[in-house]
């Protein structure tokens, strides 16, 4: 397998290691072993995991033998879901979560669990970024873009209720995707936000997008919503004799950007459109928005652990603390203007194929530093797909741009980053290398 050897999987794809299964070049014993050496190599100085043990039992499938991180916030029947806290150290639930069940019954492997923040919110936990230690991981799924990032593992799941996928992915350079709303199953998960909790992956090579969502999703007319639009191939293909209709915008958070991300941003945009659209005016509020509806929904989720305070965070105690003082009312007027927003932006994608922005302000701040705004969460409260593409670096940091499509245009999206790839205006993989 050559250098996929000595770099993990950050060289070997997905796609690629069924080819070589296909043709006998390599077996899943192999594939077992590379996971096993590059975590024994790379995990004393970055601390993906929270528990490590793969097995060598797998089924048939298009992930037949793949190792796959799983964020400790998802049941595991073998592994145990502690969620980032004390509260809940060695809790074995004795079931998969159903996007566990979905990835296993594709022939996955779960080697083990990734690190989560407490309770996927905001606390760092131990996953140190693999570019510079010193420097944020991410946030809530860091371990999952960690693991990915240093070639430990192809891929791995995680979630966003906030940024939380394409937060990490920004700052440790890989790929990550949050697909459209519930189109991943949260059964058997940690619940925090029922409007805004968004099942996504981590994948090094961009080739592997549309393996792990094939994988992870919901299928069948049982789903009819959403069955119609992703088997409609004249809303996923593209456009056929027309050039992509691709919107550049700025968000309210545009003014905390770094100018070496503004200007990498700038430049790229000029290599496809030259204006500037405006987004419809309510998204100026969505951070408030998202943030009555975020902190209310977590007073109400975690009031039995906020009883036990003192092993609590003390931003999480806060949030708790902040919800309590939000009313019903607030919270009602909230979720009305989360509806208004996402009809808004559906008829928004009635002129544009793609919105494109930045991922993150810049590179990850250092880890005593607070994080500077972005628009992540913008498109979570939208119920948008997402990908945050691995697109820039500075001084040797990566940073991403984010590319959005319209709900459950996905394979859209998808074909989309394969025509950037095609341009060479974006890697095919992780950037830069760890």
């Amino acid at each position: 397998m050559g250098c996929c050897e000595i770099n993990g999987f950050l060289e070997y794809s997905i796609t690629q290691i069924q080819k070589d299964m296909a043709d006998g070049k390599v077996s899943e014993k192999d594939v077992a072993q590379i996971c096993i050496d590059r975590v024994i190599e790379m995990e004393p100085s970055c601390q993906a995991w929270e528990c490590f043990g793969l097995k060598d039992q797998c089924q048939p499938g298009p992930l037949h033998g793949i190792p796959i991180g799983v964020k400790d916030i998802f049941n595991t029947a073998d592994f145990p879901t502690q969620m980032g806290s004390p509260i809940w150290k060695d809790f074995t639930p004795g079931n998969d979560a159903r996007a566990v069940y979905n990835l296993k019954s594709n022939g996955a492997i779960v080697p083990g669990k990734t690190v989560t923040a407490e309770f996927a919110v905001h606390a760092l936990g131990k996953t140190l970024n693999p570019h510079d230690h010193k420097r944020n991981p991410g946030t809530s799924s860091s371990g999952s873009a960690v693991a990915v990032a240093t070639g430990m593992v192809p891929a791995a799941i995680g979630t966003q209720t906030a940024g939380s996928i394409v937060r990490p992915a920004s700052y440790c350079g890989v790929y990550g995707c949050k697909p459209s709303f519930g189109l991943i199953p949260r059964t058997g998960m940690l619940k925090t936000c029922d409007t805004l909790d968004t099942v996504g992956f981590f994948v090094s090579h961009a080739c592997d997008l549309r393996v792990m969502l094939d994988a992870l999703r919901v299928h069948g007319r049982n789903y009819p919503v959403s069955h119609e639009a992703l088997m409609n191939s004249k809303r996923q293909t593209g456009p056929q004799n027309r050039p992509w209709k691709v919107a550049f915008v700025q968000t309210n958070t545009w003014n905390y950007t770094e100018a070496y991300s503004k200007n990498a941003l700038l430049g790229f945009a000029q290599l496809l459109y030259d204006h500037t659209v405006q987004l419809p005016k309510i998204i100026s509020g969505a951070h408030d928005i998202h943030a009555t509806i975020y902190n209310k929904s977590l007073s109400h989720y975690f009031r039995e652990e906020y009883k036990r305070k003192e092993l609590v965070s003390p931003i999480m105690n806060e949030i708790i603390e902040n919800g309590n003082r939000i009313t019903y009312q607030q919270y009602l007027d909230a979720l009305q203007a989360q509806v208004e927003i996402q009809q808004v932006m559906d008829r928004f994608f009635n002129d544009y194929d793609i919105i494109i922005l930045l991922s993150t302000a810049g590179v990850a701040p250092l880890r005593d530093e607070p994080e500077k705004p972005d628009p992540a969460l913008i498109w979570t409260l939208a119920h948008l797909p997402v990908i945050s593409v691995p697109a820039f670096t500075h001084e040797g940091l990566p940073f991403g741009i984010q590319v959005v499509a319209r709900k459950y245009n996905d394979y859209l999206l998808f074909r989309f980053i394969d025509h950037l790839i095609e341009s060479g205006l974006i890697p095919e993989g992780v950037n830069p290398r760890s």
